[in-house]
């Protein structure tokens, strides 16, 4: 069965979450913003963070504005829920049982895994990935998915 989708973006600044999220409506979802390390740039230099500090669930609306922002991605975690209620989630197992439908980790500035409950949405974000050019695309499957946790950390 496939769980999701890993590559290798460029490590550079972009608009890379947007990109990646453009196949899927996230106004649909509520959003949880983990533990991360994301930046705004501003006249092409880091600024403040790109996602707000104190504040740790969006909605898509919301989200969708701080994505139009250039930015710097060294660590990201972003969850999609459906509904309003989120939780915390760091394994595989917990996601399959918590009505999150979709995880996007970023670690060290280029590596992307992101799980879909949805396998059309899925098939979606695999065909952006390969139209964007990103390198090292594969499905995550039941075989070779050796991860157990849903964090960047």
């Amino acid at each position: 069965m496939k769980r999701g989708i890993r590559f290798i973006i460029p490590n550079k600044y972009g608009t890379f979450l947007s990109d990646l999220l453009s196949p899927i409506d996230i106004s649909a979802f509520t959003w949880r913003i983990g533990d991360g390390e994301s930046y705004k740039i501003i006249d092409h230099a880091l600024g403040e963070d790109l996602f707000p500090v104190d504040k740790k669930v969006l909605t898509g609306k919301e989200l969708a504005i701080y994505l139009k922002i250039p930015q710097y991605i060294i660590f990201a975690d972003l969850k999609g829920y459906r509904g309003g209620r989120t939780e915390n989630i760091e394994t595989y197992e917990r996601y399959l049982k918590s009505n999150c439908e979709f995880v996007l980790l970023v670690v060290d500035s280029c590596y992307v895994t992101i799980y879909c409950k949805n396998t059309a949405k899925l098939k979606l974000l695999h065909e952006n990935a390969r139209r964007l050019g990103f390198e090292e695309l594969e499905y995550i499957t039941d075989e070779n998915d050796t991860s157990t946790s849903m964090t960047p950390w």
